[in-house]
Parts: structure tokens; sequence; C-alpha cells
């Protein structure tokens, strides 16, 4: 089945590209035999994080770049993770609503997916889906998260390139560079430029910015409601893709982030594989039970449950 799913997600098929990517949230086997086949035809596609503070027109601006690449014939893929219902953990479709001006297009596919407040297995399922889409032909691939916390931060490290969206004199500058984004942004966006003079955020975010590997980022002021600034931003994208090519740089930054992800797969998978196993020895009854008889503090069994690991691995 994987198989046969694969070649029609190869063909660009939209349909099958959708059910690719539910099986890729699902995880387990199912995804892996799916990314066994789709993982060779996979490295072409450039991808691009957008990310930073709720409400500075992120998905706007995405809408707008969507528009700018097509203009230029390029196909693009864009992953919008969104936050999570609180009762049913399905994601909220405003991203999807936005951008609807371009989602019945052949050379465009949009997914929105759920963050559920499981870091881990959302990078995971972002990765995966970055490739289904890859794989699918798209020339770009777009990931957008919402707001400002850790997981957007982690999300966005897995991408070529990292777009900051700011808005002007909000004290969003600040968050920002709390948050991690000064280390993080390729390019920094200042959004919605038109209601303030942007004048001072720019200072404050570009007087803040160290050179990396040769690269400044730029900080660009847009009006993505009216299009306005949106082909310098694509330019600025193009010109960094290019900065990373002609330098080497884009193949040691996937080792990076290829280095990360299977330390954190790895030690995913051991997890479930050895809570599984646990479940069927006595020995982590037994602590159990005598630390809610007070037996035993909580740190000393968790080190006796150690061994017990231990002693798993030994037998396997």
């Amino acid at each position: 089945m994987a198989r046969e799913l694969s070649s029609q997600v190869l063909k660009g098929d939209h349909r099958a590209v959708a059910k690719a990517i539910s099986i890729v949230e699902a995880g387990g086997e199912p995804s892996r035999k799916l990314i066994q086949e789709l993982y060779p035809h996979t490295g072409r596609a450039f991808t691009i994080g957008v990310t930073g503070p709720t409400g500075t027109g992120k998905s706007t601006l995405v809408n707008k770049i969507i528009e700018e690449y097509r203009k230029r014939e390029r196909s693009v893929g864009v992953l919008a993770i969104d936050p999570s219902s609180a009762f049913t953990g399905g994601a909220l479709l405003g991203d999807r609503v936005r951008m609807m001006d371009h989602s019945l297009e052949r050379k465009v596919y949009i997914r929105s997916m759920a963050s559920r407040g499981d870091l881990g297995g959302l990078a995971r399922a972002a990765r995966n889906t970055i490739r289904v889409l890859d794989a699918a032909g798209m020339d770009l691939i777009i990931v957008e998260t919402v707001g400002a916390g850790q997981t957007e931060v982690q999300i966005a490290t897995t991408v070529d390139a990292t777009v900051v969206v700011l808005m002007p004199q909000l004290g969003d500058e600040v968050q920002a560079f709390k948050a991690g984004f000064a280390e993080i942004g390729d390019l920094f966006v200042i959004n919605k430029a038109d209601l303030a003079n942007p004048a001072k955020t720019i200072y404050n975010i570009a007087s803040g910015l160290q050179e990396r590997d040769g690269w400044r980022p730029p900080v660009l002021k847009t009006v993505a409601i009216k299009g306005t600034g949106i082909p310098a931003v694509v330019d600025s994208l193009e010109k960094f893709r290019k900065h990373l090519e002609a330098r080497g740089l884009r193949e040691k930054r996937l080792r990076r982030r290829i280095e990360s992800e299977l330390v954190d797969a790895a030690f995913s998978d051991f997890h479930d594989q050895t809570v599984e196993r646990l479940r069927d020895q006595k020995e982590l009854d037994a602590l159990v039970g005598r630390v809610v008889k007070l037996e035993l503090d909580p740190e000393t069994a968790a080190s006796k449950l150690v061994a017990i690991i231990a002693k798993m691995g030994a037998r396997a």
C-alpha cells in the first residue's frame, strides 16, 4: 500500500498527498514505511519557516508570499501549525480560510496541523509532512507557526530559512528576542508598517542582530494586506537561498537538523517501546506499590527502574 500511495504522491496527486500527510501525522509503522518509499525523492524543495508573535499578520503575509512565488511560476506547499481545539484536538482552519485564494490551485497545497501540546510528536509529524510535500514536487514549502513559544522556535528550526514576523512599536521586539528569535531568524519582517512608524522597531531589531556565516539578517517592512513589500521579502529569501548554496551551508545546516532529528526520534521510540515492555514486567508494578505505601521514595524507585530497564536491554 505504501508503494502505491507513494507513486501517486510523486505524481503530485492532491488526494494522495492528503492521505499521506494523515498517515505521517498518525505515526507508527505505516508512517515509517511511507517515508521509506518517499525519502529518496526528497531534498529538492527550499523550506521556509514563518514565525513570530500572534497578531502580527503571519497568515496574511504567507498568503501574499504564495501569490508572489506563483507569479514567479514556483509551486508552493504550506503547512500551518494551528492551535489545538481544547475539545477535539483538531486544527483550526482560519489559516486555510485566509489562504483559500490559492488552495484550489494544482501548484499549491495547504495543510493545517494541530499542535495537540505534544512538541516531540508534532516536530516529527511536521518534518515528515515537509518530506511528503517535497516528494510531491513542491518547489517551496512554507511552515507557518502560531504564537511565540518553544513550539514555534523548534518547528521553525526544521527548515532552511526562518522568517520572523513582528509589527511596529508594540514591544514585540523585546518579546521576540526573549523567545530566542534573534538566534534563529534569517530574515525579519516588520508587518503592518502602516499602523505606526516602524523606524524604531527596525532599529531595535537590526542593532541586536549578529552576522552568522557571512549573512546579516535583513529587516524589511511590509503591509501584507496591501501586498506592499512582498516582492522584496521573496527577493531576500532567494538571495539567502543562493548564499546557503554558494557556501555549502545548506548541507551543513541539514546535517545539524538530521542529527537532532535522529536523536529525538530514537529517544521517542525507545521511550514508547520501553513503556510497552515495562507493562509486562512485575517489577514495575511492585515498585509502584512500594511508593504508594510510602515504603520507597520516588527518586530511589526511579533509580531502581533504570536498573530494570538496563537488564531488559541486556536480555534483548
